[in-house]
């Protein structure tokens, strides 16, 4: 990172130091809250339902600062994870340097740091996800030599009292401008407090989704992330939803990551983009096409597609999401910028070039080379997902593909390039495997794939048994059926998974 670059970051610590974040040290910390007189340290941690959790400390001394950085702190690890025996359940909560922002909410000036689970015995908590999550990554790297990168697609309600000017729509709110797009400044709110603390952001804008009603009015936003290696991924999307939901505090709105709002209406997804590097070369692209192993990847995202929904679609309403014709995959197929396929593979400026200076023919100065942007993506998670387990998923579903045997075979068979939901392929999207349709089956299909997530000691035992016990505990085998055309149920059912996540 050179001074221009640290200049630019809005992590007011890398600024200060000069220094990125990865490089941040004990001294660093404490040479940046002594010279900024800040009061509060804040250690932040993923629970077992996926939310950002605070310990808060005052700061009183630089002797008690470097204890607490230097030897982290105790928790109650069986009121974090539902699967720690209260007998046996303190955890150490061990900050990590190169996470530290300045909180942007606080009126007192405060540190964040996001911390790693220990055990009694010093270890990194084998079944908590940001661990999980760690060794996936790793398994991967050591078994093929690639690392893999991710960025998601974060779509959410703002939730607000109707007005009266300017409406938007039904379904037809994607990147409007305001004044009908209402909540414009609650986004780049958000994405300012977002990108101050760590995040890498690509752009953000106003989504399909409008949803008038009497008294309020609901409008669907996005905001997308750049790629950046699978663990700190999955911390930007916890910290994004947190910065989402305080923003909306600010503006006494309610903020809504729920995977449908309303039944006939586009619900809210986690799509999610990966590529697989090695020495920070794009892997997925050879000259101008998909790469043999971007193609063996997404055999592998296919063929592991129905046990990976038991980490990105895990509430009961996550399945009235995925229904035909509402831009979200029912079936396991992948395509070319096709919208109605599981994994999409979107433009990727392959085969192009001089756009640029076609549309700016008074240039005369050389331009960046596009290259190794290209990512497919994987479309059925939604905003209920355990987004640590969700990325170790796709990091073991990427390595099976790799490695399993036919998956050339299999990319190739799963190819489609229409909609499958429209009348006349029919008969190929009756043809074409489908995801689960609740919560039961996705554990059900848990259970089917649990050595391939077991090996090497990725997913513990105790983790999958726990997810599929949750999943399973909400008892909605046969759900849609069963809640067809019952509006107040479906109502009452959304309203309970509301803040799911």
């Amino acid at each position: 990172m050179n001074d221009a670059e640290i200049a630019m970051n809005p992590n007011r610590i890398v600024q200060y130091l000069g220094k990125p974040q990865e490089e941040f040290t004990k001294e660093d910390l404490i040479k940046f809250v002594e010279e900024n007189k800040i009061e509060m340290l804040n250690f932040r941690h993923v629970g077992g339902d996926g939310r950002l959790k605070t310990l808060n400390f005052a700061v009183i001394s630089r002797a008690q600062l470097d204890r607490v950085l230097s030897m982290g702190e105790r928790v109650d690890g069986s009121s974090l994870f539902p699967y720690i025996d209260a007998a046996s359940s303190d955890l150490y909560l061990i900050p990590r340097y190169r996470t530290a922002y300045v909180n942007p909410f606080s009126p007192i000036p405060t540190i964040d740091i996001l911390c790693s689970y220990y055990t009694n015995e010093g270890v990194r908590l084998a079944s908590s996800p940001e661990n999980i999550l760690r060794r996936a990554h790793e398994a991967l790297k050591n078994s093929t030599g690639l690392g893999l990168e991710a960025m998601g697609e974060l779509e959410y309600y703002v939730l607000y009292e109707r007005r009266d000017l300017y409406h938007l729509m039904i379904q037809q709110g994607y990147q409007e401008s305001s004044p009908f797009s209402k909540w414009e400044v609650l986004r780049c709110e958000a994405m300012q407090a977002i990108a101050q603390a760590g995040g890498k952001i690509k752009y953000a804008h106003s989504e399909v989704g409008a949803i008038p009603g009497e008294d309020h009015e609901m409008e669907q936003d996005e905001i997308e992330f750049l790629p950046v290696a699978i663990e700190d991924a999955a911390d930007q999307i916890v910290i994004a939803k947190w910065v989402l939901r305080m923003v909306g505090y600010k503006y006494g709105v309610t903020i809504s990551f729920a995977p449908k709002i309303s039944v006939g209406h586009a619900g809210s997804g986690l799509h999610i983009h990966t590529r697989l590097v090695r020495d920070g070369e794009n892997m997925m692209i050879e000259g101008s096409r998909l790469s043999d192993i971007a193609r063996r990847a997404i055999a592998g995202y296919l063929k592991m597609a129905p046990s990976l929904t038991a980490f990105g679609n895990t509430v009961p309403i996550s399945y009235l999401r995925l229904v035909p014709h509402q831009e979200a995959p029912t079936n396991i197929s992948w395509g070319d910028r096709n919208r109605s396929v599981l994994v999409r593979v979107p433009l990727g400026w392959l085969g192009v070039s001089d756009m640029i200076r076609d549309a700016n023919p008074q240039e005369r100065g050389t331009f960046l080379e596009p290259a190794g942007r290209q990512t497919v993506e994987f479309r059925c998670p939604d905003g209920s997902a355990d987004v640590h387990l969700l990325l170790a998923g796709l990091a073991v579903a990427a390595r099976h593909g790799l490695e399993m045997d036919g998956g050339l075979e299999l990319a190739d068979r799963l190819y489609v390039d229409m909609n499958i939901f429209s009348p006349q392929h029919k008969r190929l999207q009756e043809s074409l495997a489908k995801l689960p349709t609740s919560c039961w089956e996705s554990a059900e299909c848990l259970l089917g794939d649990r050595e391939i997530y077991q090996r090497d000691g990725v997913f513990p035992s105790v983790a999958i048994d726990g997810i599929v016990k949750k999943l399973k505990s909400y008892d909605d085998k046969g759900m849609s059926e069963r809640l067809y055309g019952k509006g107040d149920e479906i109502k009452k059912l959304v309203e309970e998974y509301l803040h799911c996540s």
